[in-house]
């Protein structure tokens, strides 16, 4: 049997044969109503889609704990003299500002690399970024490693 129906629900089932969906919210008997499944509670935070751990350290910023434990390791070839020029965030045009036929102006494509240093065994720059697994895989990164190596000739070193 269905349940009692407005004259719009009935008028739509007669119409298209679906019944009107019952409202779990007025359903006082339900243990998990449907207006309580996806709130969030005060104050709580989503989770990072990667699942990773923002992190600070002396006033640097870092988007992950895997990233923060590469700087001290490079913090640690720079003290041994294996690398140098030590430098983080390094931002890389990879498509110019330009101007469209109808006078609006299209944004500048870059890229932000992790960790750029000078390797002193290899005598070149290297170009780094701390991904996992999931996040090598992300579309928009690798269009962006292809336009690297395309505009600039650098091949990016995953971490």
């Amino acid at each position: 049997m269905l349940p009692p129906m407005t004259t719009a629900q009935r008028r739509i089932y007669e119409t298209t044969g679906n019944p009107p969906q019952n409202d779990a919210l007025d359903d006082p008997t339900d243990p998990f109503p449907a207006h309580k499944q996806h709130s969030l509670s005060a104050g709580a935070t989503k989770p990072a889609k990667y699942r990773n751990t923002k992190c600070e350290h002396d006033g640097i910023k870092f988007d992950s704990q895997k990233e923060m434990s590469r700087w001290f390791h490079l913090i640690q070839l720079k003290a041994s003299g294996l690398i140098r020029d030590l430098r983080l965030q390094v931002p890389y045009v990879l498509t110019a500002r330009k101007q469209r036929d109808d006078g609006t102006w299209e944004r500048a494509s870059k890229y932000v690399a992790d960790f750029v240093y000078f390797d002193v065994d290899a005598g070149k720059e290297v170009v780094e970024d701390v991904k996992s697994v999931a996040t090598r895989k992300n579309r928009t990164y690798i269009q962006k490693r292809k336009q690297m190596l395309a505009v600039h000739n650098i091949t990016i070193k995953e971490i």
